[in-house]
């Protein structure tokens, strides 16, 4: 059974930009947020094409350009990364097109294409109301309509239940169409049918699954064929089997095969007897197919009438397009009125959750002050909200359920289509034109780490060699790829997050090791995620080094290309771990026994955390979790972060199923008053390096030129800087994810030269995008505070030229 909140449909009440005017028999597919409509009829065939934003709930007429196809409708329409292909459909009433055209939607150019004919037998004929599905590096076509008659106005209808495969050509073109030989009992002809491809993880070839459609008389049956071995077979189902009907979406979100609408035979009529004479109405009855057991599970049944106008209204010939877990789906026709022989063409676009979203990444940090953090976390796709929440060691008192002393906090239903881009790291761009991954200090904290160790920086006198008993540096680093979109930018920012603590701390006996491994930080659309311990001591002398030990996880998940970019600004201070650090008095439970509390739900992924809200008394959430609505924080009483205290976050995502799973958690400490914060705004020089067999070869260039600007909060008088360069060493060879830092300047300046000699030993860090990565910290009266880490982009493999 379906968990009733699958139900929540949302009407998009509210957008902007064009609205395409009412249709059926378009088709639409997704690329990323971009929901992409072609063609379709109502008076007239459409030869626009219209796209829709589902974040910023915007339409836009893009500029089309190049071999623009004629209007179609009932034609094929799949989406093979950014190149979209059209094949076939009904170019005016009883002429029925054959052609194939693609556009490359990065810049809507459209091009026709020509495949080469199969090797034996002819290419398809030109048809409408065919199914063409995309798998890999090729598209299937199967069965449609055809006209017998030579002349459009006298159309001689004729199904067809031919196959075919087109190949395609990576990137742009194609092959050309063939004609495999299947075994077992072909789909009797048909038209108007759905087709959808599905391969089980980690094992199983692809199949594709043909459901319904028109011969005559609406069908009801399932067939399935296997990619590899071209077998067709019917398979057994259990559940209640859909009305027969045409003109229905079929859309797959994980291993459900959803379907929605078309024309089904009207109540009462028993189809069995009287197939072609029955009439025929729309629907909005909703099932799926779990593909994975053969099991169909009605949602909305045929009979379920909607008197509260809480769904889509019956209809057919509407497009359906899944973007993540999110089914949208838009106009289509609901009937005709028969006094004026005409259509009636809906004009709404409603969408549903079919399940709660995953886990967004682990909570980042910012900025940290004595008594607030500026955290991050990484967007999850169609969501409404997040809800972000913390515990702490420190004691608080639990609060009466009758408390009223908060104001409101965000005490209102997000929605998401009226929520932009959301910049969450401070950043300007110079004229500088070199490309940089600026860090923004991550200040997790050695506090029930056991496995990060911590060092202490002096500026006395230190041995050469590297003791194995050395003082260590703390180090968190987190590679977040981060989108700057909106109508005038299509800029992509590489920002990379980093603590580096100089100075002592409280020693390794007073850590707790109650918290696991498991804090490694991990992101949706992250490139890298690693964290540090040191193992190994700051010195003045370039010829002695100082070794970082990084353990890495690598996200797998699709990153969209970045641009060069000049300068990227974040600022950020994290709690350096000192000797002053107060002892706080830590809860007899384990960290995964505290009570959490909630700070707020937030409409975006970014949030300034100075206080959360108290638990009333014998409550141990105040969050719904089966569902998305908004806890009453004015009832609730506050608490205000505290100084040197260590805090743990988790954020869980929220759409119309309710709250989903929460992240990995995160721990940050609030810094103690008098260390510097971490220098910001560094600038890097421009140089044109060139990788040749994975060395870096500068021509003509002396240096370079790197510069900040002074720690935000220096706490008091900065007494001097230091920067560090990862250089190559045979330890790195062996453990890449091992960074061993030599000091390239000192002093009271806050700009040095980088000599060509440094440059031509720095180590070139793939653990994401080829970078050289340096760091620079401030020190005041009390020492030195965290480092801020730059990774100086140098192109996205190891031997094209460098940009």
């Amino acid at each position: 059974m379906a968990a009733p909140s699958l139900l929540n449909w949302r009407r998009v009440s509210s957008f902007t930009g064009p609205v395409p005017r009412a249709r059926h028999g378009h088709r639409a597919v997704a690329i990323r947020e971009l929901m992409i409509i072609f063609g379709g009829g109502n008076e007239g065939i459409a030869d626009e094409l219209h796209v829709y934003n589902t974040v910023t709930n915007q339409w836009f007429l893009p500029a089309v350009r190049g071999d623009i196809p004629p209007g179609c409708a009932a034609h094929g329409f799949v989406c093979d990364g950014t190149r979209i292909l059209v094949f076939g459909g009904m170019v005016e009433y009883g002429r029925y097109s054959n052609e194939l055209y693609e556009l490359q939607a990065s810049r809507w150019l459209w091009k026709k294409v020509k495949p080469h004919p199969p090797s034996s037998g002819l290419p398809p004929c030109p048809r409408l109301g065919h199914s063409f599905s995309l798998y890999g590096n090729k598209c299937y076509l199967f069965g449609g309509l055809a006209n017998e008659s030579e002349d459009s106005n006298n159309n001689v209808p004729r199904y067809l239940n031919d196959f075919y495969e087109l190949e395609l050509q990576h990137g742009s073109g194609v092959v050309g169409w063939s004609i495999p030989v299947t075994k077992g009992i072909v789909p009797s002809p048909r038209e108007s049918h759905t087709a959808v491809i599905y391969c089980k993880k980690d094992s199983g070839s692809p199949k594709m699954y043909v459901f319904g459609g028109m011969c005559g008389a609406r069908l009801d049956d399932l067939w399935q064929l296997d990619l590899e071995t071209m077998s067709w077979s019917k398979p057994e189902t259990k559940g209640t089997v859909p009305l027969p009907r045409s003109l229905h979406t079929a859309s797959v979100i994980g291993n459900k095969m959803y379907i929605f609408g078309g024309w089904v035979p009207h109540k009462g009529e028993n189809i069995e007897t009287s197939p072609h004479d029955c009439e025929w109405r729309c629907t909005s009855s909703f099932s799926y197919l779990n593909l994975d057991t053969a099991e169909w599970t009605t949602l909305v049944s045929d009979s379920q009438e909607d008197k509260k106008n809480s769904r889509p209204r019956p209809r057919a010939g509407h497009c359906a397009v899944a973007i993540g877990t999110r089914l949208y789906f838009w106009s289509g026709r609901d009937g005709y009125k028969k006094a004026l022989n005409s259509q009636v063409c809906c004009k709404d676009l409603w969408y549903l959750d079919t399940e709660k979203p995953p886990a967004p990444s682990q909570v980042q940090l910012i900025k940290a002050t004595t008594n607030s953090f500026h955290v991050k976390w990484d967007e999850v796709p169609t969501v409404e909200g997040y809800l972000l929440q913390l515990n702490t060691d420190l004691p608080y008192q639990a609060a009466s359920s009758d408390s009223s002393a908060a104001p409101n906090m965000q005490g209102v239903r997000m929605d998401p289509h009226r929520q932009g881009s959301n910049s969450t790291i401070p950043n300007s761009v110079s004229d500088n034109s070199a490309k940089t991954e600026h860090t923004a200090l991550k200040g997790t904290s050695v506090k029930n780490r056991p496995d990060l160790k911590t060092s202490s920086d002096s500026n006395a006198t230190l041995h050469s060699s590297l003791a194995a008993n050395a003082s260590n540096h703390n180090s968190c680093v987190v590679d977040v790829l981060r989108k700057n979109e909106g109508p005038h930018t299509s800029a992509y920012i590489g920002v990379l997050s980093s603590c580096l603590d100089l100075r002592t701390v409280v020693p390794e006996t007073s850590v707790s090791s109650s918290v696991s491994s498991a804090q490694t930080m991990v992101t949706q659309q992250t490139i890298k995620t690693e964290s540090s311990s040191t193992n190994g001591a700051v010195v003045k002398d370039e010829t002695s080094l100082t070794t970082f030990s990084t353990k890495s996880e690598v996200d797998e998940t699709c990153a969209l290309p970045a641009t060069k970019i000049s300068r990227v600004e974040a600022h950020a201070t994290a709690m350096p771990f000192s000797k002053e650090t107060p002892s706080n008095p830590v809860a007899t439970m384990k960290a995964g026994e505290r009570q959490w509390c909630d700070v707020g739900i937030f409409k975006n992924n970014t949030a300034l955390v100075s206080q959360f809200y108290l638990l009333p008394k014998g409550k141990q959430s105040i969050s719904k979790i089966g569902n998305a609505d908004v806890p009453d924080y004015s009832l609730l009483k506050k608490q205000d972060l505290v100084p040197g205290t260590g805090y743990r976050f988790r954020v869980a995502a929220i759409n119309g199923c309710g709250i989903g799973p929460f992240s990995k958690i995160s721990e940050f400490k609030t810094c103690i008053p008098g260390f510097p914060g971490a220098p910001s705004a560094v600038r890097i020089s421009k140089v044109l390096p060139l990788f040749r067999e994975e060395k870096i070869c500068f021509q003509n260039v002396e240096g370079i030129h790197l510069s900040w600007e002074p720690p935000t909060s220096p706490s008091g008088n900065i007494l001097e800087y230091s920067a560090y360069l990862a250089i190559r060493t045979a330890q790195i060879q062996d453990n890449p994810s091992q960074l061993v830092f030599m000091r390239i300047y000192c002093g009271l300046k806050t700009s040095c030269i980088v000599t060509a000699g440094q440059l031509a030993n720095a180590h070139i860090d793939y653990t994401s995008r080829p970078a050289i990565v340096f760091r620079i910290s401030a020190k005041n009266e009390k020492g030195y505070g965290p480092a801020t880490q730059v990774r100086w982009l140098q192109g996205n493999n190891k031997k094209a030229p460098l940009n």
